[in-house]
C-alpha cells in the first residue's frame, strides 16, 4: 500500500511465506546503480573556489592550483583570520564560491562569512568540503608530502608506524563526525528556512463543522517505522518499481516528476537515480520528515524536494510534470481511497502525453473451496484449548479477510471484473457495480468464498495496451507487471477472502457462479470499503446477496 494509511490488520498479517519475502528483499540484481554512483564519487574531480578548472588530484591540487594562478594561500589564509574550526571553513568554501567576482582577501573578516546560509553547499556533493581536514597540517595532523606521497617518517620502526596509524585512524574518525555533524546542520538549517519561508505549499483546509474527518487517523497511521518496514520487504511491491524505473532509465531522464504519498522517499530515489531532473516528493504524514533525512543522506537533495501536505491542497513550483509514480495500492485495490488524490493529481498536473507509473491495475474474482482454511478461520471457535467459544463467530463472515491462499483454493478460474486504465479512468468510477460470471474448474462440496486479487502493470508509454487475457502471474510482454493472487509469490496486501453464508452445497464442473459486484466507500468512513455481491450459481435457482466490510 501506499505510504497515506494503514488498517489494523496489516500489521498484524502473518504468512507461511514471510521469510521467502525478506531474502528476495536482499538480492542484488538491479542495485549496480549504487555501485556505480560510489565508483564515480571516488573519483569525483575537486573545483577550484575561484574558477572552473577541476582537479583528479583532491583537494591538495585544487590549494595548489590557487596559490600559482591565484595568488590566493588558503593555509595562509585560515592563519590571518586566526585559525578556524570545521564549520567555520565550510562556510568560508561556500562564501568564496558565492562570491568568486567580487571578493577581497585582503580585508576578509570571519564575520563576513558567520551566517549560517553558507552551510548550504554551493556545488552539491562538495567534494572540497568532504575533504576539507586531508590537508591540514596545522590542525595537528601528521604531515604528508602530496607531491610524491612519500611518508615522512621510517615505516620500518614499528613504533613509529603504530604512532602514525594511530594519528591518521583519529583523524578519519575526526572527519568522519565533522562531516556527519555539518549534514546535519545543513538539513536542521534547511528546515529552518523552510519553516520561515514566505512560500506556502498546502493550506490545510478546515473540516466543516458537523463533518467527518476521515483522514486525520489515516495519515497518523503511516507516521511511524512498523508500515514502512514492511512495504520495502515486500520484495514484490518494491522490485516491481525499481526494475521498471532502472530498466527504462530513458523514459526518466530529464524528466519532472511527482511521487504521490511517498513514504519514506524509496520511489523518489529510484527515479532520481534514473536521471530525473526533478522529483517532487509529497505525502501529508510525518514520515515526510523522514523522506527528506533519507533523500539528504544520499545526496539527492539537489533533484528531489520534500513537500508535507495533501495533494490537492499543495501548490507546486512547476506548471506539469512529465511523470506520476505512487504506490497507491490498497487492500482489494482501492481499500484507503487513495487512488483518488492520484487521479487529482493526475487531471491537476500530468502533461497532456505524461506518464502514469503504474499504468494500469486489474481487479479479479474467483470462486473459493478451501477447507483447511475454513477450520482454520471459522471452526477454531468450535474447540479453544477444551472451550466452545461460538460467540466469537458472530459476523465473521461479514468482513473482508486478508490471507494469502494456495492456488488450489480457487474453485474457478479468476476473471477480470474490472480495469482501471490510470491515463483516462475517472473518479467516479472508482465507485461501480460490475457483472462476473465464473466456472468451477471440478467438482466441490461447496462454495465458500469469494477471493479478490488485483494485478499490476507498469508500461513505458500511455499507447501501448495490455492484451485482455494478461495475466501478470506469467507476464511476458513490454514493461513490468505483478500479481497479488494465489498464482504469485505473497505480497503484502495478499487477497481479499469474503466467506458467504450459504454455499449451496455440491458444486459441479462445469457449473457456473453469475452475478454483479459492487464497490462503495462505507458511509461511516470514506477510506473504509464496502463490497456487495448478488449472485446466483446457474441451474441451482437460488439468489443470494451478500455485504461485506473492510475496515
Amino acid at each position: 500500500m501506499s505510504s497515506t494509511g494503514v488498517p489494523k490488520i496489516r500489521r498484524s498479517a502473518a504468512s507461511s511465506d514471510a521469510s521467502d519475502v525478506e531474502s528476495d528483499s536482499g538480492d542484488s540484481s538491479g542495485w549496480e546503480d549504487q555501485n556505480e554512483l560510489d565508483d564515480r564519487e571516488e573519483t569525483t574531480p575537486v573545483q577550484c573556489v575561484l574558477c572552473d578548472l577541476k582537479f583528479d588530484g583532491g583537494a591538495a591540487d585544487v590549494w595548489s592550483h590557487c596559490k600559482k594562478e591565484h595568488d590566493f594561500d588558503w593555509p595562509a589564509l585560515i592563519k590571518t583570520l586566526g585559525g578556524l574550526d570545521f564549520y567555520d571553513k565550510v562556510k568560508l568554501i561556500n562564501y568564496i564560491r558565492k562570491n568568486t567576482s567580487s571578493i577581497k582577501f585582503e580585508s576578509l573578516t570571519k564575520k563576513d562569512f558567520e551566517s549560517e546560509e553558507y552551510l548550504q553547499p554551493v556545488l552539491e556533493d562538495d567534494p572540497l568540503i568532504i575533504q576539507l581536514d586531508d590537508d591540514d597540517e596545522e590542525e595537528g595532523g601528521v604531515p604528508v608530502d602530496a607531491s610524491n606521497s612519500v611518508l615522512p617518517i621510517d615505516v620500518s620502526d614499528p613504533a613509529a608506524a603504530t604512532a602514525l596509524i594511530r594519528t591518521l585512524t583519529q583523524q578519519i574518525n575526526d572527519l568522519e563526525t565533522n562531516f556527519a555533524n555539518y549534514k546535519k546542520a545543513v538539513a536542521e538549517d534547511y528546515l529552518k528556512r523552510a519553516e520561515s519561508s514566505d512560500v506556502v505549499y498546502a493550506k490545510p483546509a478546515k473540516v466543516p463543522e458537523g463533518k467527518r474527518d476521515d483522514d486525520t487517523h489515516y495519515f497518523d497511521s503511516y507516521s511511524g517505522n512498523d508500515i514502512h518496514e514492511t512495504m520495502l520487504k515486500d520484495a514484490i511491491r518494491t522490485e516491481a518499481y525499481r526494475d521498471f524505473i532502472y530498466e527504462n532509465k530513458h523514459v526518466f531522464e530529464g524528466k519532472v516528476v511527482m511521487d504521490v504519498g511517498c513514504g519514506t522517499g524509496i520511489l523518489s530515489m529510484f527515479c532520481a537515480r534514473a536521471g530525473a531532473a526533478k522529483v517532487f516528493a509529497i505525502d501529508n504524514s510525518k514520515i515526510i520528515d523522514k523522506a527528506r533525512e533519507n533523500i539528504f543522506e544520499n545526496g539527492l537533495d539537489g533533484i528531489i524536494t520534500c513537500i508535507r501536505g495533501k495533494v490537492e491542497e499543495i501548490t507546486l513550483p512547476v506548471k506539469q510534470v512529465d511523470i506520476i509514480v505512487s504506490e497507491w495500492m490498497g487492500y482489494c485495490l482501492l481499500y484507503e481511497a487513495m487512488l483518488d488524490s492520484v487521479l487529482y493529481a493526475r487531471d491537476k498536473y500530468l502533461a497532456p502525453d505524461g506518464l502514469m507509473v503504474p499504468s494500469e491495475c486489474r481487479l479479479l474474482v474467483a470462486a473459493m473451496h478451501d477447507s483447511d482454511y475454513m477450520n482454520d478461520s471459522v471452526n477454531f471457535w468450535n474447540n479453544v484449548y477444551g472451550f466452545r467459544m461460538s460467540g466469537m463467530k458472530e459476523r465473521i463472515r461479514e468482513e473482508v479477510a486478508v490471507a494469502h491462499l494456495k492456488p488450489s483454493s480457487l474453485a474457478s478460474e479468476p476473471v477480470v471484473f474490472l480495469d482501471l486504465p490510470l491515463h483516462t479512468i475517472k473518479t467516479g468510477e472508482l465507485v461501480f457495480t460490475k457483472p462476473f460470471e465464473v466456472e468451477i474448474k471440478e467438482n466441490v462440496e461447496s462454495l465458500d468464498a469469494f477471493v479478490i486479487y488485483f494485478d499490476n502493470y507498469f508500461s513505458t508509454s500511455r499507447k501501448n495496451t495490455i492484451p485482455e487475457n494478461a495475466r501478470a502471474e506469467n507476464w511476458d510482454g513490454e514493461g513490468v507487471a505483478f500479481t497479488t493472487g494465489p498464482g504469485g509469490k505473497v505480497t503484502h496486501w495478499q487477497q481479499g477472502v469474503l466467506m458467504v453464508q450459504d454455499g449451496v452445497g455440491l458444486l459441479k464442473t462445469g457449473q457456473k457462479i453469475k452475478g454483479e459486484l459492487t464497490y462503495r466507500k462505507s458511509e461511516g468512513n470514506s477510506r473504509e470499503l464496502e463490497i456487495e455481491i448478488d449472485w446466483e450459481v446457474v441451474g441451482k435457482g437460488k439468489k443470494q446477496k451478500q455485504l461485506w466490510h473492510m475496515r
